[in-house]
C-alpha cells in the first residue's frame, strides 16, 4: 500500500533559498529564506513575546537590529493594514524566526508575511533552533551579526551612529484637539503614543529630535514635554538632551517613555550603560516603588539607567533583575519610564501613566 508523504501548503510555494545569520564570534545558523534576499548586518536581539510581529517590526526602536523571535510560529496571522502599524515602514534591519507559516489566517490580514518583508526589503529566514541562538545571545551577549546570502557584507555596528537622527520626522506636525498641548519629541515614536494622547483630549506637536522648542518664533505653546521611545544609544542624541535639559531648568512638566527614560536620565545628570542583552517582550514584570503593585509590561530597549539623577528617586524597578525602570524628582512633575504605557503591542496595564501625568500639567 502505497503512503503518501504529507507536505505543508507553504512549501510548496516557497523557493528553498538558504541563506546564513553569522554572528561577530564566528558563530553561524544557516536558515531558509522567507524575506529579501539580500545581504544586512546589525545587531541580533531575541524577543520573547508571543504575538505583536507587525507592531514589532515597525517599531523604530529596532532600528539598526536583526530581530529573533523566541516563539516558534510566526506569519500565522499575516500582515495587517497600515493603520495598524506603530510606523509607516519596517525598522527592523532583518527577522529570524524559527517556523515560518505561509498560510496566514485572520480577518484583518491583507498580505503575507513574506510579502511583507520582500516589499519594505527585509531580509529574513527560517532558523530552526532559535533556542539555541537565544541561549548564546543570553550567554555572551547581544552582538554584532549579519544575514547573508551569495554575497558577503560588513559587520555594522549601530551603536555607533545617531540613530534616532534617522528615524525621527523631519517636520512638525499637530494633532488631536483638547485645551493643553504636549510636545512630543520624536525619537522614533510609535503611532498608539499620539493615540493614547488623542483619547484623552490632548492637542499634540510632534516635532524633530533635534527641533529647538524654546526658539523665539516657534508656531505653537506647549503647557508639557514628552520623549518618545527609540532605537540606539542615548548618548549620541546630544541636541534632545539639551532641549530637556532647558525644559527641566523651566520646570516644564516632562514624561519619558524608554529612550526618553535614558535622555530625561542623562539631562538631569544621570547615567546610562549598555545591558548585556536588553529586555525585548511583552512579559516583563514591574515592581512600583513603595507600594505591593507588579505590572507586566512591554519593552523593547538594550541600554539602561545606571544612575538615578540627583533630587530624583526609582519609580518603577524590573522584578526579573532588579534593574530600573523609572523614574520620578521629588518635587517636580518630571518622571520617565522603561517600558511602554500605550503597548502595542502587549498588556495595557500602565495606560493610566498617562492619566498620571496629565493630572500633572
Amino acid at each position: 500500500m502505497h503512503t503518501p508523504v504529507l507536505t505543508r501548503p507553504d512549501s510548496i510555494q516557497r523557493p528553498l533559498r538558504h541563506g546564513k545569520l553569522i554572528l561577530e564570534d564566528g558563530t553561524q545558523f544557516e536558515g531558509r529564506s522567507f524575506g529579501y534576499e539580500e545581504g544586512r548586518s546589525g545587531e541580533v536581539v531575541f524577543s520573547t513575546g508571543m504575538v505583536g510581529y507587525p507592531e514589532s517590526l515597525t517599531d523604530a526602536s529596532f532600528a539598526g537590529q536583526i530581530l529573533t523571535l523566541t516563539y516558534p510560529l510566526a506569519g500565522n496571522y499575516g500582515v495587517p493594514s497600515q493603520d495598524k502599524w506603530e510606523d509607516n515602514r519596517i525598522h527592523a534591519t532583518g527577522l529570524i524566526v524559527s517556523n515560518y507559516i505561509d498560510t496566514p489566517s485572520h480577518a484583518q490580514s491583507t498580505m503575507t508575511l513574506s510579502e511583507w518583508l520582500k516589499q519594505q526589503k527585509v531580509p529574513a529566514l527560517e532558523v530552526k533552533d532559535t533556542r539555541l541562538l537565544t541561549q548564546h545571545i543570553r550567554n555572551h551577549g547581544a552582538m554584532l551579526a549579519k544575514i547573508v546570502f551569495d554575497e558577503d557584507v560588513p559587520f555594522f555596528d549601530p551603536n555607533q551612529s545617531n540613530l534616532i537622527s534617522q528615524v525621527s520626522t523631519r517636520e512638525v506636525t499637530i494633532s488631536g484637539d483638547g485645551p493643553k498641548t504636549i510636545a512630543l519629541l520624536d525619537c522614533g515614536a510609535k503611532k498608539n503614543i499620539v493615540r493614547c494622547l488623542q483619547r484623552r483630549n490632548v492637542r499634540i506637536a510632534t516635532v524633530p529630535w533635534d527641533y529647538n522648542l524654546f526658539a523665539p518664533d516657534i508656531p505653537f505653546h506647549f503647557d508639557a514635554l514628552l520623549i518618545s521611545n527609540g532605537p540606539g544609544n542615548p548618548k549620541t542624541a546630544t541636541a534632545t538632551i539639551q532641549t530637556i535639559r532647558t525644559a527641566l531648568e523651566q520646570k516644564i512638566p516632562t514624561l519619558g517613555i524608554c529612550m526618553g527614560n535614558h535622555l530625561l536620565t542623562l539631562a538631569a545628570g544621570g547615567d546610562t550603560s549598555k545591558m548585556k542583552f536588553g529586555h525585548r517582550s511583552q512579559n516583563q514584570p514591574c515592581i512600583m516603588q513603595d507600594s505591593p503593585r507588579c505590572y507586566i509590561t512591554t519593552q523593547n530597549h538594550g541600554f539602561v539607567v545606571s544612575e538615578v539623577p540627583p533630587d530624583f528617586k526609582p519609580w518603577f524597578i524590573n522584578a526579573n533583575d532588579g534593574s530600573n525602570e523609572g523614574i520620578m524628582h521629588v518635587s517636580q512633575p518630571f518622571m520617565s519610564v522603561q517600558f511602554h504605557p500605550e503597548a502595542a503591542p502587549g498588556p495595557v496595564d500602565t495606560e493610566w501613566i498617562f492619566d498620571y501625568f496629565l493630572e500633572k500639567i
